[in-house]
């Protein structure tokens, strides 16, 4: 699906693996990219399921963050998974368990500036 919209990637569509994100500055815009998108997909024989597909929001949760107009966070059900995260047992659940809290922590504000 990557190399199928790769015309239109970077410009106002983004695409991992099997999730398409399609995003404009105003609701016209909008629509006229939505439809490139769709009749590219249909052009290449590629099929969404209705059901799992999502139209017109304000704010959508993709690759763990969740993005809108005015801001990209962090998804609170990512911070909530770190803070319930079961003690590691062996070097590889350490590693793992840092990389993750690792990456989220260069990506949420400090909630205590002074402890820089």
């Amino acid at each position: 699906m990557y190399r199928k919209l790769l015309s239109e990637r970077d410009r106002f569509v983004v695409v991992f693996i099997d999730d398409i994100l399609i995003y404009s500055c105003n609701e016209t815009q909008h629509a006229e990219h939505l439809r490139i998108v769709l009749q590219t997909l249909r052009e290449k024989q590629l099929y969404a399921k209705f059901s799992k597909c999502e139209f017109w929001l304000r704010e959508v949760c993709f690759l763990g963050h969740v993005v809108s107009a005015t801001e990209i966070r962090v998804d609170p059900s990512k911070i909530s998974a770190i803070l319930e995260w079961k003690p590691p047992r062996n070097v590889s659940e350490v590693r793992s368990f840092l990389r993750l809290a690792g990456y989220y922590r260069c990506n949420t504000p400090n909630p205590y500036p002074s402890l820089d």
